[in-house]
């Protein structure tokens, strides 16, 4: 019997593999907190790369990614995670109110939290993607949800889903620490890739992403 190291079903077990590596490597980088977002930025590098044909190897390009990403992501995590928690805090507040007016004040806290999560979440993967500074990658963050509002949508429904899921259904934790997090990041990977196709900057060379070309 031969065994043939390009086969199918070795190389689906090796990938398999190599994203539950990769979901572990993510939750222990986040358990300090404060690193919540360089791990998400390094998750969101090697899965993007990934996503382009297979290409680089997930495992292995987590950890520079994450100390290469560190300083930009931790930055842009602190200015939008920080008035997210607020948002959601008011939220909450505002949801455990008698008053008749509360109503409004949960449904603009509400809208005030998705959006600047889903910010947060596209300032990581700029920071993955592109080379740009703070104020540049900030802006670009903060402009794309009401930019690209569909692929915002899908991007923010994965998370959404697996916390729902884990909520509803307990035993859906032995996920979450296997694959759930990894398999969800490459499957963003897709959007935010089709989000970059319609925007003319080099990732590397242009210092801001470019309006969509016509």
């Amino acid at each position: 019997m031969k065994i043939d190291p390009e086969g199918r079903t070795l190389g689906g077990i090796t990938g398999f593999l190599a994203f539950v590596a990769l979901n572990v490597m993510y939750i222990v980088s986040c358990v300090p907190v404060v690193t919540i977002p360089a791990a998400t930025s390094a998750l969101y590098e090697v899965t993007i790369r990934y996503s382009d044909d297979e290409s680089g190897r997930p495992v292995a390009d987590y950890f520079p990614a994450f100390t290469r990403n560190f300083p930009r992501a931790t930055l842009l995590g602190l200015s939008l995670l920080v008035p997210f928690v607020m948002l959601a805090f008011s939220t909450a507040f505002w949801a455990a109110s008698p008053e008749p007016l509360a109503i409004g004040a949960v449904i603009i806290s509400a809208a005030g939290a998705v959006y600047v999560f889903a910010a947060f979440l596209h300032a990581m993967a700029l920071v993955a993607k592109f080379r740009n500074g703070f104020r540049q990658t900030l802006k670009n963050a903060l402009l794309l949800p009401a930019a690209e509002p569909v692929r915002t949508f899908g991007i923010l429904i994965i998370p959404i889903t697996v916390v729902a899921i884990t909520v509803i259904f307990p035993l859906f934790w032995v996920i979450v620490l296997t694959v759930a997090f990894s398999v969800g990041a490459y499957g963003t990977a897709f959007l935010f890739r089709s989000v970059y196709a319609r925007y003319d900057a080099a990732p590397v060379d242009e210092d801001r992403l470019g309006p969509p070309q016509d």
